[in-house]
């Protein structure tokens, strides 16, 4: 079963620069360790320590969010599309002086 995974601009140098992959796998568990296998650093951008999808970072099956319905274990058929999506956060925002 080919997916299409929509690689987040801040992971795209680990696929070396590509927006989309297909990946072959019946669970998003199954198609993020095979994309880790086939590059190097993935899993760990994507993953905890104890395999679970990242709290900041939300995947979803074409416009449904894993976490509501079996993370990981959340089927996918040919065609369908997985996105990740990283929580980004500014910085601390800047107070400006007046001039004197």
């Amino acid at each position: 079963m080919s997916v299409i995974v929509k690689i987040p601009t801040p992971l795209r140098p680990i696929t070396s620069g590509l927006a989309e992959v297909r990946v072959e796998g019946a669970t998003v568990g199954e198609v993020l360790r095979k994309l880790d296998s086939q590059y190097k650093g993935f899993g760990e951008r994507v993953l905890d320590e104890g395999k679970n999808v990242k709290r900041f970072i939300n995947v979803f099956v074409n416009e449904d969010n894993i976490r509501d319905r079996k993370d990981l274990d959340t089927e996918v058929k040919s065609g369908d599309t997985i996105s990740i999506l990283p929580s980004i956060a500014g910085g601390r925002r800047r107070r400006l002086r007046r001039k004197r």
